[in-house]
């Protein structure tokens, strides 16, 4: 991006840009170097204008970005330049390196599309592996769910089977009376004491 300086960013420019060498300034009109300085500038002091700090730092930091550019732009120009005197003087070779570039790329497509290829069928057998895995434990878990139902079932069964022994000997209204004889017959005494062990250590005899 190309900048316009003013009269007064010049001079800023000058003050910052390095001096290689002396400069003299240009004569103006008819006036030689010899000729004495006028009466009305005799005593005079020149004094440089001032200069902003920031206007002189955005000025700088301008130039060096012109700079920038402009090189960019020269290195851009040149190599055009060089890559068609390039393409004029090795037409046939560019031709040959197309040719060679466009093997190349259809012999990498080529191993490219082999190789997707493979790993399509190792991603298949994968997933193959892992349905077989999933419908393994499908079957394990069935399994299992039958089993234990069949240990629930045995052990209702076994259950029943203790329930119906002891139901043999619940009192009824058809065993009443002998199982009050026997009772009566054989009293148990279940006024005892025990310790820690649950041996009875004192026992009350029966009246």
């Amino acid at each position: 991006m190309l900048q316009v300086f003013t009269g007064r960013s010049v001079q800023a420019a000058r003050l910052l840009a390095p001096r290689s060498a002396v400069l003299v300034e240009a004569v103006r009109g008819r006036k030689s170097r010899t000729d004495p300085v006028a009466k009305s500038k005799e005593g005079r002091v020149k004094v440089p204008p001032p200069v902003d700090p920031v206007e002189m730092v955005v000025l700088k930091e301008r130039y060096t970005e012109y700079q920038m550019i402009m090189k960019a732009l020269r290195m851009e120009f040149k190599e055009e330049v060089l890559r068609k005197k390039y393409e004029e003087e090795t037409g046939s070779l560019a031709e040959e390196r197309t040719r060679q570039e466009a093997e190349e790329h259809r012999a990498l497509m080529a191993w490219n599309n082999q190789e997707n290829l493979r790993l399509l069928t190792v991603r298949m057998m994968r997933i193959q592996k892992e349905n077989e895995e999933v419908e393994r434990k499908k079957v394990e878990a069935a399994l299992q769910r039958e089993k234990e139902e069949q240990e629930f079932i045995k052990e209702k069964e076994r259950e029943i089977l203790e329930l119906q022994e002891e139901a043999k000997n619940f009192i009824t209204l058809e065993n009443l009376d002998q199982r009050i004889e026997e009772a009566l017959d054989n009293p148990k005494n279940y006024n005892f004491a025990i310790d820690k062990e649950g041996r009875v250590v004192k026992q009350t005899v029966l009246q």
